[in-house]
């Protein structure tokens, strides 16, 4: 078994223990589990981002500091509410540095500006079914994240246009690239629902481990 597949096995088992931390609540042991699971399971989509020889490249060194930032943004959100904006900040950074981390590797961008377009339509859907519920401090940090979010998986999807994006002569770039870039877009919008419209245990059921997944996509797209 490789340590990259390990670490995948160690994520899954440390977000089986999350949920259960999240289903406990405020019962004996619920808080405990939370606040270890999630920063443990966190740490494991970095080290499989090293493992797949993400410092051996500039795309796995920036996209390495994403997951960082995104690990940093698990554990402001995983703290008091008054933290969630510093965690919406964090995260809000890692989506820049996987923007970049994209360009680095290769864009074409008429390719991205392509998969603008959709997106453009569902982050409007998206602003417009939030923002009744946002608070007005709130709002301008919510929609800054979701144009940086929708601009990063649309980089994203620019790096398929993009003959020199492949890891190597004739190859092509990995489907996890793309899988992971999409699948933090829609994770999030299960933050968004928890925070904004209505807190629910349902959201964190498929929300987190869409979330884990994703990372751990991405750190796949690192092996060089």
């Amino acid at each position: 078994m490789s340590l990259f597949v390990a670490l995948c096995l160690a994520t899954g088992l440390l977000v089986a223990l999350l949920l259960w931390g999240e289903q406990r609540g405020a019962r004996p042991g619920g808080r405990a589990l939370r606040c270890s699971a999630k920063p443990l399971a966190s740490a494991c989509f970095i080290a499989a981002a090293v493992a797949q020889g993400a410092l051996q490249h500039g795309y796995g060194q920036v996209l390495l500091a994403g997951l960082v930032l995104a690990a940093l943004g698990d554990v402001l959100l995983s703290s008091a509410r008054r933290f969630f904006l510093g965690g919406l900040f964090a995260f809000l950074a890692g989506h820049l540095a996987y923007a970049a981390a994209f360009v680095v590797r290769g864009v074409a961008w008429p390719w991205a500006a392509l998969a603008l377009a959709p997106l453009t339509l569902v982050a409007g859907i998206v602003g417009r079914w939030l923002w009744p519920h946002v608070e007005r401090s709130m709002r301008l940090p919510v929609v800054l994240y979701i144009v940086v979010i929708s601009a990063m998986v649309a980089l994203a999807a620019g790096t398929y246009g993009e003959p020199g994006a492949a890891v190597s002569p004739g190859g092509s770039v990995p489907w996890t690239l793309g899988a992971g870039a999409a699948g933090f877009f829609l994770s999030d919008l299960a933050v968004a629902r928890d925070r904004f419209v209505r807190a629910s245990l349902a959201n964190r059921l498929w929300g987190l481990p869409l979330y884990y997944a994703a990372q751990l996509a991405l750190a796949a797209s690192a092996a060089a």
